[in-house]
């Protein structure tokens, strides 16, 4: 579990996220089942050397590694209630932790809660509007649709957000 300790289901609706569990799915940035950009694949290995070498086409190495990039996130994610601290972890995932930062700051500026994803970090946004949409339906999608609907069907754990 590369330190990650989160539900099956929570990965599983991830990866659907991702990819709909297609393997050869591509985008113009990124590859594979849990669509990683290629600088990203490469860098894994560095803090997760049991990854093993970067193939994001293999399903295999995919599910290692979003494991433990989700690990190495959840670790340097802001300290919040279980529900929050994945909606950053996610937002990371999708979108880089320097946006993440930002937008906090760009919170805490406004005198708004910047220990808090929804509803308050979740509502600033210092990237390209395009960017910031996908990212907030990214962490909704996965934490309020797809995970409980994984657990509903059977694929284990209790979900993050309530």
């Amino acid at each position: 579990n590369f330190g990650l300790n989160a539900p099956t289901a929570r990965l599983a609706a991830q990866i659907h996220q991702e990819s709909m569990w297609k393997a050869d799915a591509a985008s113009p940035y990124a590859q594979g089942l849990a669509q990683f950009t290629p600088p990203t694949a490469r860098w894994l290995p560095t803090i997760c050397p049991s990854v093993g070498a970067p193939d994001p086409w293999d399903p295999q190495w995919s599910i290692r590694a979003v494991a433990c990039y989700d690990a190495w996130l959840y670790a340097n994610a802001p300290p919040a209630n279980e529900c929050n601290r994945w909606a950053f972890t996610l937002s990371d995932y999708n979108g880089g932790q320097g946006f993440r930062r930002r937008e906090q700051q760009l919170a805490r500026a406004a005198g708004d809660d910047s220990s808090t994803w929804f509803d308050h970090v979740e509502s600033f946004n210092a990237r390209s509007i395009g960017a910031w949409r996908e990212n907030r339906s990214y962490v909704r999608r996965i934490l309020l649709l797809l995970e409980p609907a994984y657990i509903a069907a059977g694929w284990g754990g209790t979900g993050a957000c309530p």
